[in-house]
């Protein structure tokens, strides 16, 4: 039995619609009152179980982690389409981010964070209207506050169109800007991105000591930040995923088995679900083999079985459908697929890794400070 990805308890989909909301005193999914401003820090790569492990390097975030202050963050658990979700509050089988590299209209395997050109146009290819939108329509002013590097990316105006971009490199420095801002009078709804944890998960995994003493910052700053946080201001923190530590006994070489090959066109994804497109006609077969090779460790769906299952949300739009692989590989323990004829080696001195339906990687906290608790 496949398992569902979207709960029908609260997701990230809920989380910038329902702040939106609060702006105007309307009822939300996430119940919160009316405020002034609204902060959403996005911490890529907190999952609640890496909280909850590390809680005694955590003491603002851990103490509020419960069972009622997690949620779902959708399928597949990776940034391009985790963020869409939020962004959003739509699903991927709607705006269209379906994971991290995929088949474009062009026929080609594509980055959904750096490989945007002419022939993926962010305008459309993201097919939702994000919260920013909205919010700007309603005349709530819509900052994202993120690292400079990404202002203007294809990703940034895919996903983050709508709010005004502010670029600071330190993550000091940005919770220091989103305190002076969420200041500023009237209506405000602002993003704030952490990257620091997730790149030291990839580099070293969320169980090193280095990524222990990034929560340790993050908690000090999220606590002073909190502090400043005036009437009617309030603050949400949440993630687009967690992560699994994966070791380098872990690593599946997929071509060291020819029969799972058979059929196949291309593989892409990323090591933890793989988007496999199958050549005309072959999916069940390809599924098959898969399933017999694999099924004791991952998951195994076709495109058709993954969208009845929901793993993409309650439907999935004809023209995203083309995206997404004739067969899905969802990893559901500690291993990661690669393909070992690739000189390259690429992704292979990855410890932390994520895109699977785990609940390590699929539950995230969300948290609340200030006028949202």
């Amino acid at each position: 039995m496949l398992p569902a990805a979207f709960s029908t308890r609260a997701s990230l989909a809920t989380v910038l619609p329902s702040s939106l909301a609060a702006l105007s005193g309307d009822a939300n999914e996430l119940s919160l009152p009316r405020m002034e401003h609204v902060v959403v820090i996005l911490v890529d790569g907190l999952g609640a179980a890496a909280l909850r492990a590390r809680s005694g390097h955590a003491r603002t975030l851990a103490p509020l982690l419960g069972k009622t202050t997690t949620i779902d963050a959708g399928f597949p658990t990776t940034t391009a389409a985790a963020l869409t979700t939020l962004t959003t509050g739509t699903t991927p089988g709607v705006h269209g981010m379906v994971g991290y590299r995929v088949r474009d209209a062009a026929g080609r395997l594509t980055n959904q964070l750096s490989g945007w050109d002419g022939r993926m146009d962010p305008a459309t290819w993201q097919r939702s209207r994000t919260v920013f939108e909205r919010a700007v329509e309603q005349g709530v002013r819509a900052r994202a506050i993120g690292l400079p590097k990404f202002a203007g990316s294809g990703f940034t105006e895919a996903v983050l169109r709508g709010a005004e971009f502010v670029g600071v490199q330190s993550l000091a420095e940005r919770f220091e800007v989103a305190a002076e801002v969420v200041a500023s009078a009237g209506p405000g709804l602002t993003y704030l991105y952490v990257a620091e944890l997730d790149a030291l998960a990839h580099a070293r995994g969320w169980e090193s000591p280095a990524w222990t003493a990034a929560l340790e910052t993050l908690d000090a700053l999220v606590a002073g930040f909190a502090r400043r946080l005036g009437p009617g201001r309030g603050a949400l923190l949440t993630a687009d995923h967690g992560v699994v530590d994966v070791p380098e006994s872990g690593h599946i070489l997929y071509d060291t088995a020819p029969e799972l090959l058979e059929g196949v066109a291309e593989i892409a994804g990323e090591p933890r679900m793989l988007h496999v497109y199958t050549e005309t006609g072959e999916a069940e077969a390809v599924a098959r083999r898969w399933r017999d090779a694999e099924g004791d460790r991952s998951w195994v769906a076709t495109r058709e079985e993954a969208a009845e299952a929901g793993w993409f949300g309650a439907a999935v739009d004809p023209e995203v459908a083309p995206r997404i692989g004739d067969v899905l590989v969802a990893a559901r323990k500690r291993i990661a697929y690669y393909d070992g004829r690739d000189p390259q080696r690429t992704g292979r001195n990855m410890v932390g890794q994520h895109g699977s339906l785990t609940p390590e990687e699929t539950r995230v906290p969300l948290l609340r400070f200030g006028a949202a608790g």
